[in-house]
């Protein structure tokens, strides 16, 4: 990472009152580095330009930090792909358990293999829909924060998140400019799989300009076990 970017880092990541160590931005400039030999082979992300990852992946993800609630100590990245914002966030938050879920297997090789070369603790990559992984004893509602930054409809990510999440913690779904009408589809997917919009966050991304907004839905009751629904079902035909 150029001296220029390494600043530009350490100066967005202070707007969001994150103040990054040396040993934190040697892990940043390490995944960096990995993160652009991979995708030359493998085309894990569209975002190619060293700045442009710095701040449109690295500072995005960790623009989360500050609205999670206290004493998070597990989270699940729904839909992580090359490790948005998973791995930014276990970098900033060392003592966080760490679970990255994607369903496609290149991704997931790639995040083995940062975790492994890097020696993170605590931190897991799972190769599985969320379909199924959620119906899963020992993931279905034990997580603090469910979290997701995946291209996808509200109501199918809150179908796909909020049954990891437990009773009392938090689905946050990342968003872009223009959420007043995905809030109001998934009104009803929310309430059907026992959550409820607490607060939404409206900011601009440090340095870019770009609006972003992040959903905080509490769970407030269990959700039923028939969701989420069959592989590609919430997809096909969202509550």
């Amino acid at each position: 990472m150029t001296d220029e970017n390494v600043r530009l880092l350490k100066n967005c990541s202070e707007a969001f009152g994150i103040v990054l160590t040396e040993a934190q931005i040697d892990l940043f400039n390490r995944y960096l580095f990995e993160l652009t030999e991979w995708n030359n082979k493998f085309n894990l992300t569209a975002i190619r330009e060293e700045k442009e990852i710095v701040l449109k992946h690295f500072v995005d993800s960790i623009s989360a930090v500050p609205f999670f609630p206290e004493n998070t100590s597990s989270l699940i990245d729904v839909g992580t792909g090359a490790g948005f914002p998973g791995i930014p966030i276990k970098i900033v938050l060392k003592d966080l358990t760490v679970t990255l879920l994607d369903s496609l297997k290149k991704r997931v090789k790639f995040l083995n293999h940062i975790i492994q070369s890097h020696s993170y603790e605590n931190m897991t990559a799972i190769h599985k829909r969320a379909e199924e992984l959620a119906h899963m004893r020992e993931h279905r509602e034990v997580y603090d924060v469910g979290i997701s930054r995946a291209v996808a409809p509200l109501p199918v990510l809150c179908e796909y998140v909020i049954p990891f999440v437990k009773v009392g913690g938090y689905f946050i779904p990342m968003k872009g400019s223009d959420i007043q009408n995905e809030l109001k589809t998934s009104a009803k997917a929310i309430d059907i799989l026992g959550g409820a919009v607490e607060d939404v966050k409206k900011f601009l991304l440090t340095g870019t300009g770009i609006k972003r907004h992040l959903i905080l839905i509490k769970k407030i009751r269990q959700t039923p076990t028939m969701y989420p629904r069959k592989s590609g079902k919430p997809s096909k035909s969202p509550l």
